[in-house]
């Protein structure tokens, strides 16, 4: 099944995105726990080698998309950017977010606005610096959201896309889909109580088109630059990708 067509909810009859927002207003209250104990706190250094790749950028003006409880974007004030952007079509994971930079008094740096991240409503060429953090497989049209981010990039800026993907190794890959596909969706229903969330994440991951199918993408879009990083065996990726 194409990753377009996997959703949360198959008795829905939503559209993808739509659906989308709804799991993530769920699992909402949840979701940053979840994150750091299902990947063993793997995820917080993921976030952080990506940002860090962004350093020699020096990017003064940041968009996050899909950026959720903002932990990318506060991960990214250690660039010492002018000013952050986040952007989600969750209210709930939004209102969070907005929280954790309450707390950390950062209100006058970075600014989350609810959104669609294939209609983004940024003028042309305007960030230095585009990021995504485990966003891109929910897009309902990859492609479609995948220009988005280029349009709204600066002619020299560079998109940062980290996504999960899936191990090289045999043996690591067995363990891995075993992990994600019998152990994750448990934990995940039994913590979040949402009965659909992290097996969607499962089959989510399985069809995203990681790697040089990625690269092809982002290609295909018009960015120039391109690479990617596997992380941990391969189970995450990073991709770079200059305009």
């Amino acid at each position: 099944m194409s990753l377009e067509n996997i959703t949360p909810y198959k008795d829905s009859s939503l559209e993808k995105k739509t659906q989308i927002a709804k799991m993530f207003n769920n699992i909402a209250w949840r979701y940053d726990f979840l994150n750091h104990f299902l990947s063993f706190g793997t995820d917080r250094y993921w976030r952080s080698k990506a940002i860090n790749l962004l350093k020699k950028e020096n990017p003064k003006l940041i968009l996050d998309i899909a950026t959720g409880t903002a932990d990318l974007a506060l991960e990214a004030m250690k660039l010492n950017p002018e000013k952050i952007y986040g952007v989600d079509i969750s209210t709930d994971m939004l209102a969070i977010g907005r929280e954790k930079i309450k707390k950390r008094n950062l209100t006058d740096k970075i600014e989350l606005l609810e959104g669609d991240s294939e209609a983004l409503i940024f003028e042309d060429n305007k960030f230095d610096a585009v990021t995504v953090s485990f966003g891109v497989r929910n897009f309902q049209n990859l492609e479609k959201g995948i220009k988005e981010i280029h349009r709204v990039t600066k002619v020299g800026g560079t998109a940062m896309i980290l996504e999960f993907s899936q191990p090289s190794n045999k043996l690591i890959r067995t363990l891995y889909t075993f992990y994600s596909s019998k152990i994750t969706p448990k934990i995940g229903k039994a913590i979040s109580k949402d009965d659909a969330a992290y097996a969607y994440l499962h089959e989510s991951v399985s069809a995203f088109p990681y790697g040089e199918n990625f690269i092809a993408i982002l290609k295909k879009a018009g960015f120039k630059e391109t690479k990617f990083i596997p992380m941990t065996f391969g189970v995450a990726t990073i991709y770079l990708a200059k305009k």
